[in-house]
């Protein structure tokens, strides 16, 4: 008796992220909730990645939060970008459970101590110099900080210890983006002597000469890179075009700097400020959106 072969099982058709993507915008679902951290400079910078999402016909709804909070919703899924993440010294502590990619490189930012440039270099050139009694005598003691969960502050933290800071009667609080700005604004206009914890890009720089302090014991950590941080498995979204055009965004300190100026000081929205930059340099534009025309 002949026997029949067994029969072979169906192959499985591959489904490639092309597929999902053309999928998605066949069913019409291109939605990318996008996390922004809720500081000026970030929805600046979230501004033009949505500008550019929306050009290539994707609606953007972005959710604002504590930079902690944005990488667990990240890891949760409740969001499917967040822009900016730092790497790897400021929110490498929350990136770590996080799968998901890095897109772009939206600036350099790194963490300083700063005074304003009236402040002399020979009295005051590291955060060493701090603890001299002179200097003491003529510093404002309160440096005025900003969230909890910012890389700033952990470091600064970190600074008023090992430095002994506190011993020598500086203390350091915690607080807004705004209050940060206030309190540094206020000892400008007076000529005062002060303290600002703070970082580039920043508005500030926009507007005012602020000397970097040197840190000796290195605890300011190094520049990070900015990036669009995005889920794997939300990038079949995208096509694979589409996902390089986001890797395409290249700004800078100086440019998200004047960005969050005009946000902070020009009164614009995010939105406004970062259509009218893209406007006046149409040839970034073209060279980011390249491969999808």
């Amino acid at each position: 008796m002949r026997r029949t072969p067994p029969r072979r099982p169906a192959k499985t058709p591959t489904v490639t992220h092309q597929d999902f993507s053309l999928a998605n915008i066949a069913n019409g679902s291109r939605v990318v909730r996008l996390g922004v951290t809720d500081l000026s400079f970030h929805r600046a910078t979230a501004a033009v990645v949505a500008l550019v999402l929306q050009r290539m016909g994707l609606t953007v709804e972005r959710q604002y939060a504590l930079h902690e909070v944005n990488f667990e919703r990240l890891r949760e899924g409740t969001i499917d970008m967040l822009a900016s993440a730092w790497l790897p010294c400021s929110h490498g502590v929350y990136r770590q459970a996080v799968p998901a990619r890095e897109l772009g490189l939206h600036y350099q930012p790194y963490a300083m101590w700063g005074v304003p440039d009236y402040v002399s270099e020979a009295d005051v050139a590291s955060i060493d110099d701090l603890r001299k009694p002179e200097v003491r005598a003529r510093m404002h003691p309160l440096i005025q900080g900003i969230g909890l969960g910012a890389g700033i502050t952990r470091f600064s933290l970190k600074i008023m210890d090992e430095y002994g800071l506190s011993d020598a009667g500086y203390q350091f609080r915690t607080g807004t983006q705004d209050d940060c700005i206030d309190a540094f604004e206020a000892l400008y206009r007076q000529g005062h002597w002060g303290i600002v914890p703070l970082w580039h890009p920043q508005f500030l720089h926009h507007r005012y000469r602020i000397r970097e302090l040197k840190d000796p014991r290195g605890l300011l950590g190094n520049v990070d890179r900015a990036v669009l941080l995005a889920r794997e498995d939300r990038l079949a979204l995208l096509t694979r075009a589409e996902i390089q055009v986001l890797d395409n965004i290249r700004l800078s300190n100086p440019i998200v700097a004047e960005l969050d100026d005009a946000f902070n000081r020009g009164e614009r929205s995010a939105d406004e400020a970062a259509r009218e930059w893209l406007a006046r340099h149409p040839q970034r534009l073209r060279g980011w959106l390249a491969p999808v025309s």
